[in-house]
This record gives structure tokens, sequence and C-alpha cells, in this order.
């Protein structure tokens, strides 16, 4: 390859990389329609799905009773946050995720022992504020409704699938391999703290 190819090529690669292509604020569109369009919106969002592994983890950590009580809190009051986010909010930037993941990544860490009631209330909070930031800014439509049916659905998922590998874990061991992934949580949370205090 010469020198002038090698300029093309990189020439390319800068121009892909530059030249600016359309950007969605929020429900990424897969075009396999609005329910996938919510899916594909959650598992894009490392701040929602990493507040989800943490209650995951610390509802795990609890025990089944817990864990079937999140399961059943977090999807409604996600959905409900959504379809408040829509009706009252713009889009707006707040540092939800940094306090999600303080919270709850500093629960696991603790191994915190909660009330199944104080549990349920996390769970709703957590669904309200993230369910609320992802609806803010959106235009109401039949498909928003079922974009967020979407995203409630794949929420429940992984907060099953997580709360119920944690449960089985016995070993001492792998409960705490658990809470120090809590750890790691908390100390996400703070940098994300920082970060939106830095930028404000």
């Amino acid at each position: 390859m010469n020198c002038r190819s090698r300029f093309a090529l990189c020439a390319v690669v800068v121009a892909g990389f530059v030249i600016p292509l359309q950007a969605s604020a929020h429900l990424a569109s897969s075009g396999m329609g609005p329910v996938y369009d919510g899916l594909l919106h959650f598992l894009l969002s490392p701040e929602d799905i990493v507040a989800v592994i943490a209650l995951g983890l610390l509802a795990g950590l609890l025990g089944p009773d817990f864990g079937r009580r999140v399961l059943l809190a977090l999807p409604l009051s996600w959905f409900l946050g959504c379809l408040i986010g829509t009706w009252t909010l713009p889009a707006l930037a707040w540092p939800v995720a940094a306090i999600s993941f303080m919270v709850l990544g500093g629960l696991v860490a603790l191994d915190a022992k909660l009330s199944l009631r104080l549990t349920t209330t996390l769970a709703v909070a957590l669904g309200l504020a993230h369910g609320a930031l992802n609806g803010g800014g959106m235009r109401w439509s039949a498909s928003v409704l079922a974009a967020y049916a979407g995203l409630a659905a794949t929420v429940a998922v992984v907060v099953a699938l997580v709360s119920a590998f944690v449960v089985r874990l016995e070993r001492q061991w792998a409960r705490i391999v658990v809470r120090v992934a809590g750890s790691w949580i908390a100390a996400s949370g703070l940098l994300l703290l920082g970060w939106a205090l830095r930028r404000g």
C-alpha cells in the first residue's frame, strides 16, 4: 500500500468518526416495532441497567420473598414513572443514576438487612425515578405506550434473572463477591455524581 492509498484510507476512517449521524435522545429505533424499541432503549442505557442489577443483587441477598416483591413492584412502577414523565416532565439531566448507584450499591456492599416494606419502597422509588427520566420529553402516542411496556418487561426479566441467581448462592465467598460488586456500583455512582456536579 503506497503513501497516497494510506492517506485516503485514513481520511475515510476519520470522516466516518467526524461526520455526525442522526442521534436520538430517548428511544432508539430497532425497526422491529415499539415494544422492541423499548427493550433496546433499556439495554443501551447503562444508567438503567446497572441500577436494576444493583436492586436485583440486593433482593437476592435478602431472599426469595424480597426477589418476588421487587419483581412485581419495579416493572409496574417503572411503567408508571414513564407515563408520569411523558405527561409532566421535559427531558432533564438529574443525577438520579448516581444516587441510585450509591444507595443500592452501598446497601449491597453492606449486606443490609432491610424489611420487606422498605425494600418494596426502594423498588417503587427506583422505578418511578428512572421511569420518569425515560419518559421525560417524550411525546404521547400509542406507540410510546407499547415501547414503555417493552421497557418494563425487560426490567422484569433482568431483575428476575439477577435476583434468582443471587438467591441460590449459599457459600460465603460467593456472597462476598456479590457485595464487592455492590461496592463497585456505589463507587461508580460517586464518580457519576462528581461528574454531574462538575458539569453543573
